[in-house]
């Protein structure tokens, strides 16, 4: 209730803080600024009523969450209300950034005798409309941060804000590397224009907006990055998901954005190899839009990747360094895969049209054939060098080898191709089919070539599904031989009261969990062999714990190996225990017989940070969309 509340509050205050603060912005642009966007009466009319509306509410919302901030020590370390002062100064800093950097622009743009409306932002409006939002907004955020550095000094539970800023931090380095990236990717073109027009006006433009956004968004990269490498000292900062997570976005963001401009680039050449009629100029113009935005993108694979593979191999145990770079190989391996496939399609296509077909070279198979080997060449060597060594681990005798084969990435990977394998072969058959029917049936001819090309798409499905349903069923047998031999070697010892049917339950779930686990139960009271004094792991009802009959006692004394607690009924014992103590007991002692971290309780998140990293995301995943569909715009445009 109280978190629905908090909710409430921080919303509404979030939301009339934008409509005061750009109310004021429309206010004082009205009075003070000329240009278009600003005068007018309607334009006067809105702001008034934007301020005059906003300011009781949120004057009233603001203080009952300053009250209850200072008065309640829960209400005052709460995440939401991290979330709402750390978004505050996100809706206060960036939108100084974007007027900053419209300012800049038109100036540079003014300077070098080009129109002010080529800016990538703001062109229309004017250095008063820009110095308004600027001061505005740095007042508001200087305000929010003097709140901020109270809170942080007061705090005695630091946890939310220390998640919130971790991921305010993360988003200003992705804000600020999209802009670096955006204004190389701008200069980088320019210089593609330079020997047929040196300086010309066609280009001129292009190189100041991308100046312009190096000159901002360079600087707030720098110290955005180097906050986030300094955070490392911090407790929870090295081995934090969320930076993994944008390491991994911005790694894998720059392969694909590489891979997909080489291949362009590569399919260029080769249509100039082959003989289509280019000059330089045209080449050079062609891969104008692919190189410049490949270079910066290949810039930041190479950078951050270095880091990616820094932070896996010092993240936590080695279990878990092995978890992320299986996810980074499957990953890269699964994009391979892909593109291997596409190209061999479009080679088996060529043949068939040239063949069968009877096709004459000319452009149209010119740019197949250039377009079928640029494909092969960019994905084939990726997915050699990302599958083979994930595949040698899975073959691998010993634990490192069975968590290569159990693990959730590598039964994902296999089970999608499966699933593509399965889809695309029942699609490529019933279009086959479908052609012979039709020509059966008298609809048509027999279209022979397309017939041939369902065919070879159904073979390299069949090829596909056959050669990884093998891989996954070696991994079944040799998963459950391993599984097996070790379960017979890991020796339990469970006790309990006679006749309490601690024992035979015991033995079902272990049975069901753990397959072949050496499981012996003896009676409380009873004497205990050296055979059974030698089990490396001992089982005790909840009852036991709490009344231990001697000879139990005496030796769980002496006992230096793994106890594991089972709760039973009890009527004057009430534990705090899941709905099935049994199983949890027996998956417990499978982890322990595999070697497998046993973790004896979940890790508590907040519901408000899952949440904000569901969001942050999104962001990243809108970036890298942002990124990919300019790729593709400036590769269409330059072709």
């Amino acid at each position: 209730m109280r978190t629905i509340r908090r909710l409430y509050f921080y919303l509404v205050s979030f939301i009339t803080f934008e409509v005061v603060l750009w109310g004021l912005v429309g206010l004082l642009r009205s009075i003070l600024s000329t240009s278009e966007i600003s005068a007018g009466g309607d334009a006067l009319a809105q702001a008034l009523s934007l301020t005059l509306v906003g300011v009781p509410i949120f004057a009233l919302h603001w203080m009952w969450a300053q009250r209850a901030s200072a008065a309640d020590e829960e209400e005052h370390s709460s995440s939401l209300r991290a979330i709402f002062l750390y978004a505050a100064l996100l809706a206060t800093l960036i939108p100084i950034t974007q007027n900053a950097l419209a300012l800049l622009d038109r100036s540079l743009l003014t300077l070098a005798n080009l129109s002010p409306y080529h800016a990538v932002l703001g062109g229309s409006q004017t250095w008063v409309d820009n110095s308004i939002a600027i001061v505005l907004n740095a007042i508001a955020a200087a305000y929010f941060i003097r709140v901020l550095r109270g809170d942080w000094e007061t705090l005695t539970d630091t946890e939310n804000f220390a998640d919130v800023r971790r991921l305010y931090r993360y988003l200003w380095l992705l804000y600020s590397l999209l802009m670096v990236v955006f204004g190389a990717q701008q200069v980088i073109r320019f210089l593609f224009y330079i020997p047929p027009k040196v300086l010309g006006l066609v280009s001129r433009d292009i190189f100041v907006n991308g100046f312009s956004l190096l000159l901002v968004g360079a600087p707030i990269w720098f110290f955005a990055w180097k906050t986030c490498q300094n955070a490392l000292l911090q407790k929870g900062e090295h081995d934090s998901l969320l930076r993994m997570g944008v390491l991994f976005l911005l790694t894998l963001g720059g392969v694909a954005t590489v891979l997909s401009t080489g291949g362009s680039v590569l399919d260029i050449f080769l249509r100039w190899a082959l003989g289509e009629s280019m000059t330089t100029s045209e080449f050079l113009s062609r891969i104008s839009g692919t190189v410049s935005v490949g270079v910066p993108l290949g810039i930041v694979w190479a950078y951050y990747g270095r880091w990616l593979h820094h932070g896996i191999d010092t993240f936590g145990d080695e279990t878990r360094q092995f978890g992320f770079r299986r996810l980074y190989y499957y990953t890269l391996s699964f994009a391979g895969l892909v593109t291997s496939f596409v190209g061999m399609a479009l080679i088996l296509s060529f043949i068939l049209d040239v063949l069968v077909g009877g096709q004459i070279w000319g452009a149209d198979l010119r740019s197949r054939v250039s377009a079928a080997l640029a494909t092969m060449i960019v994905g084939l060597p990726l997915w050699l060098m990302t599958w083979p060594p994930m595949q040698q681990r899975a073959l691998s005798q010993g634990t490192s080898g069975g968590f290569a084969r159990r693990s959730v990435v590598r039964k994902f990977y296999l089970y999608l191709v499966l699933f593509a394998s399965v889809i695309g072969g029942m699609v490529s058959a019933v279009t086959a089919v479908f052609r012979l029917l039709q020509a059966a049936l008298g609809s048509g001819p027999l279209d022979v070539t397309g017939l041939l090309d369902s065919l070879q798409l159904l073979a390299l499905f069949v090829i596909v599904l056959v050669y990884h349903l093998r891989c996954l069923r070696a991994d079944g047998t040799e998963t459950v031989r391993a599984l097996v031999e070790r379960h017979e070697r890991f020796h339990v010892l469970a006790f309990e009261r006679a006749g309490s049917g601690f024992g035979d339950a015991i033995r079902a779930s272990t049975q069901k969990h753990a397959p072949g686990l050496h499981l012996s139960v003896l009676a409380a009271d009873a004497e205990i062999s050296n055979e059974d004094a030698a089990a490396r792991t001992v089982i005790l009802p909840s009852d036991l714990v709490v009344h231990q009959p001697e000879p139990l006692r005496s030796f769980l004394a002496a006992f230096d190996g793994t106890v594991i607690v089972s709760t039973v009924p009890h009527p004057r014992i009430l534990w705090s225990a899941g709905a099935k103590p049994f199983d949890a007991t027996a998956l417990t002692l499978r982890q322990l017989s595999e070697g497998q971290e046993v973790k004896q309780g979940a890790d508590s998140a907040s519901a408000w940070m899952v949440v904000v990293y569901i969001f942050a995301a999104l962001f990243g995943l809108q970036a890298l969309l942002m990124l990919l569909s300019l790729g593709i715009s400036l590769v269409v445009g330059g072709m």
